[in-house]
């Protein structure tokens, strides 16, 4: 059996190994455009802030254990370009030689993953802007950052990315403003949900620009609607888009931003074609409808869900809750499930419980502030969502939240869940069950 993976990062390399391990007959070629396979894309801010020595830390296997452990033909610059259905051909670019490529498969893996959007802003192409998701990407920041010339950092967008790069580009003495064309950072989170975060900016020195759209990036500044920063360096996080544009003659179902749209087998509409991570919607257990939210852990579960189906093990892929944490300085900030404006824009009913506590028995030194909010069906008293944002804990408390989901709880049973206590760590009354006795 022949397999072609285009892209060799988590999902990719997930579901090669998958393969190698049950089909000990299998022939895997890997096309990567890049010339480095399987890292931790989500670590690279922490090399940008030395919190990681280099860049090679976040590297998992390197190409040769890939071709000389496990025999999988692991290729470096080559570009997939066309994909032919009917004669099973992927054809592209070597871009070490500049020649070009076609390969058959049997069976087919998507998992090309997503590139960072670059708006059409003026100046949006000169060298001191800069975008943040490949190794490459981080090793020319951290050149230009190294920089005694660059003082001024201003980062467009306030996401997960956003937000982790202003963390740790402070932590090189530069001075980091945010732009946000919203009202709020952290969009992901319900605006009651972000004023610890605001406040948490502040008290490091970053600057907040809020309700600001950028227009343009002049020498030395970036130009808003309603004013103009100064900026020697500039990074773009406003999001990504699937990297599916070379397959729309294919005949591949996509979802409205181009990503390939899968069964729980990874299966997309055409025969012998998979697609995981990145590039593939995401099943939202929740919503009971394809989504797209793009994380590591997601890619590494499709991948491999996608590698044991293709080498005839049958295995499904449950689906997400949109789960999902980030640091900011002190802070923790987690998610799970349905957000007030996902479940307005769903016409899902809802009702609110939230409570202001601490982390731990509040007579236990140091403990500290976390805030806790559930989303709830007001009818079937089902649990739709929760949030939580503290110093510690936040993690943990979501974690339960989105098993509690997964299996489709209500708000009674996460009241009766039999959680851990030592005042050291928790209170008597679990902060999420605290929420849910509120609930009403």
């Amino acid at each position: 059996m022949k397999y072609v993976v285009i892209g060799g990062d988590a999902a990719g390399m997930s579901a090669a190994m998958q393969i190698v391990r049950n089909d000990s007959e299998a022939e895997i070629t890997v096309l990567e455009k890049g010339a480095i396979y399987s890292y931790g894309q989500c670590g690279l801010p922490y090399v940008v802030g030395g919190l990681i020595p280099s860049t090679d830390k976040v590297i998992a296997r390197s190409i040769e254990t890939f071709r000389t452990k496990y025999g999988i033909d692991a290729r470096i610059l080559h570009e997939a370009t066309a994909v032919d259905p009917v004669k099973r051909t992927v054809s592209g670019v070597n871009h070490e030689t500049k020649e070009t490529f076609t390969v058959s498969y049997d069976r087919l893996l998507i998992a090309t993953g997503a590139s960072p959007v670059l708006p059409s802003w003026k100046g949006a192409g000169v060298e001191r802007v800069h975008v943040v998701k490949t190794i490459p990407d981080t090793e020319r920041l951290m050149r230009h950052l190294s920089s005694k010339e660059v003082n001024e950092v201003v980062i467009i967008g306030a996401g997960y990315i956003g937000l982790e790069m202003a963390e740790n580009i402070h932590r090189l003495k530069k001075r980091v403003r945010i732009v946000q064309r919203s009202s709020q950072i952290a969009g992901m989170l319900d605006s009651d949900m972000t004023e610890a975060l605001h406040q948490e900016a502040e008290q490091h020195g970053v600057i907040l620009s809020l309700n600001e759209h950028v227009e343009a990036i002049e020498a030395g500044q970036v130009v808003t609607s309603s004013t103009a920063y100064p900026a020697d360096l500039v990074i773009a996080a406003v999001g990504i888009r699937p990297n599916t544009a070379f397959l729309k003659k294919t005949g591949i179902h996509m979802f409205e931003n181009g990503a390939l749209i899968v069964n729980d087998r990874m299966e997309t509409s055409v025969p012998g074609i998979y697609a995981a991570g990145d590039c593939a919607t995401h099943f939202h257990l929740v919503k009971g409808k394809p989504d797209y939210i793009p994380l590591g852990t997601t890619a590494n579960k499709q991948g491999r869900v996608a590698g044991l189906n293709m080498a005839g093990r049958t295995r499904s892929f449950k689906g997400v809750t949109g789960t999902s944490v980030f640091k900011f300085f002190n802070l923790v900030a987690a998610s799970t499930g349905l957000t007030e404006r996902e479940a307005k824009r769903e016409g899902v009913s809802y009702q609110v419980s939230a409570v202001e506590t601490k982390n731990r028995a509040g007579y236990y030194p140091d403990a500290s502030p976390l805030r806790v909010k559930i989303l709830y069906d007001p009818e079937s008293r089902l649990l739709l969502g929760g949030q939580a944002v503290g110093e510690r804990g936040a993690e943990k408390h979501i974690d339960v939240l989105s098993a509690a989901l997964f299996n489709n709880m209500t708000i009674e049973e996460l009241e009766d869940l039999d959680l851990s206590y030592s005042p050291p760590v928790n209170s008597v009354w679990d902060p999420i069950q605290q929420a849910a006795r509120r609930a009403r």
